[in-house]
């Protein structure tokens, strides 16, 4: 019996995992939208809509649990008459439909994450070819997430993104002008590119690694007045993005560049194409060539193998390196990737553990560097109102992984959504404090 009144084919997109999957929902919503369909994004239970859409992650074991428990969770739903249907999509139903339509069957239908069209279908809509770069954000309206490529040709044995993503295709240029041109008459003043590999953009379809001519053509984007490079490879680094870095003034000082490891045994287990010299000396010439950059990267430990003198390196690197930002995570053993061949020998506490001395040293660094920042001006977007706070971001930091900027909104005015001169006056390891500079 239905509990509550819902209105009748709303639909509802849940969004799990990385910002990859909230670019999908987007363009997917975006679809739904133009087909005349009612839709919201992760709407609140009070106007949750009949139609549910879970867009899954499938990458490492936490964001796998929790993929299964929403899809439970909805399934749960339907069966007390609270939804009408339940579909699921996104990477862990590309990576294991037929164990999910085995053991949870309640589901409607299972999607992967080529199957858009299919998608649409199922939810009485067409796709429309035309809607290029057409998308319904849901991010705050100053940002949003530019997808460049989509998959992965880079041979890592711990990661199943090709699995679930398929290998790397780059959008053309003109594709992507045409989204940003879209996105900036919506209000957008940041873009933040994404995709599995920033490094390989353009050698399917330009047959050179063509990211610096792409940002060429996006800082001519009328209205984008920040340009921001997430998930960059470490191994064939195209280095003219940093001459174009220094030279337009429109592309943050900011790079978001996974290296995973640093000990030469676990970079070569690891297939990584790189080691311990080349990937210090990589980082150094960054610092050198554009001296205020932020470098933001993640690292694994417990890998299969990592010993204690291993760990140690890894320990010492980070130390030496003091990365502007850093997160770490427990290696993860996936099935059907090069590294479950190999035993997964580092106990779990282990992995925890190692994870959290890594992060107390980040927090150090991390704290050392924001009390440098106090007394110092910065151009800052401010995102939202949270409780008696503006929060924002310097163009060093991204949404929801880096520091943020809090002005007390109980002294000050400030407009979401633009930018403002703010003056640092206090600073935590992860947090900045500020109040608009006196002219």
């Amino acid at each position: 019996m239905r509990t509550k009144s819902l209105k009748k084919n709303k639909i509802n997109v849940i969004t799990l995992g990385c910002s990859k999957n909230v670019y999908d929902s987007e363009v997917l919503m975006g679809q739904l939208k133009a087909s005349g369909k009612d839709v919201e994004h992760e709407a609140p239970a009070e106007r949750e809509g009949n139609i549910i859409v879970i867009n899954t992650c499938g990458f490492i074991n936490n964001a796998k649990e929790e993929s299964v428990n929403t899809i439970l969770e909805y399934v749960d739903k339907k069966e007390q008459g609270i939804v009408d249907k339940v579909f699921v999509t996104g990477c862990l139903s590309e990576r294991y439909r037929p164990d999910l339509e085995a053991e949870i069957p309640n589901v409607d239908q299972y999607f992967g994450t080529t199957d858009l069209p299919l998608l649409l279908k199922a939810l009485g809509a067409d796709y429309k070819h035309e809607l290029l770069g057409e998308r319904l954000t849901t991010t705050p309206k100053n940002y949003a997430y530019l997808k460049i490529a989509e998959g992965c040709d880079r041979p890592c044995s711990f990661c199943a993104i090709p699995i679930m993503r398929g290998k790397h295709v780059s959008q053309p240029i003109e594709k992507l002008v045409k989204e940003a041109t879209s996105l900036a008459k919506n209000g957008v003043k940041e873009l933040i590119l994404i995709a599995q590999d920033l490094t390989y953009y353009g050698l399917d379809l330009y047959k050179k690694r063509n990211l610096a001519e792409l940002l060429e053509e996006l800082v001519k984007v009328e209205g984008i007045e920040w340009i921001r490079l997430h998930y960059a490879f470490p191994t064939g680094f195209p280095m003219d993005v940093l001459d174009l870095m220094k030279k337009e003034p429109k592309i943050c000082y900011y790079l978001d560049i996974p290296l995973q490891h640093i000990s030469d045994n676990i970079l070569k287990s690891m297939r990584r194409g790189t080691t311990y010299e080349k990937t210090t000396k990589l980082i150094k010439d960054f610092r050198a060539i554009v001296p205020e950059m932020a470098i933001r990267t993640t690292l694994i430990v417990g890998y299969p193998g990592e010993t204690e003198e291993d760990f140690q390196i890894l320990k010492n690197w980070v130390e030496e390196m003091r990365f502007e930002r850093l997160g770490c995570f427990a290696y993860s053993h996936e099935e059907n990737t090069h590294a479950y061949n190999l035993e997964d020998d580092v106990p779990e506490e282990v992995k925890q553990a190692r994870a959290t001395e890594i992060m107390d040293i980040q927090a150090q660094i991390s704290w050392d560097l924001n009390q440098e920042k106090i007394g110092k001006t910065y151009k800052v977007i401010i995102d939202r109102k949270e409780g008696n706070h503006f929060v924002g971001r310097t163009e060093f930091d991204s949404p929801d992984v880096d520091n943020e900027v809090l002005i007390d909104a109980t002294k000050f005015y400030l407009k979401t959504g633009e930018f403002a001169q703010i003056t640092i006056i206090d600073a935590t390891e992860f947090d900045l404090y500020g109040e608009p500079a006196t002219v």
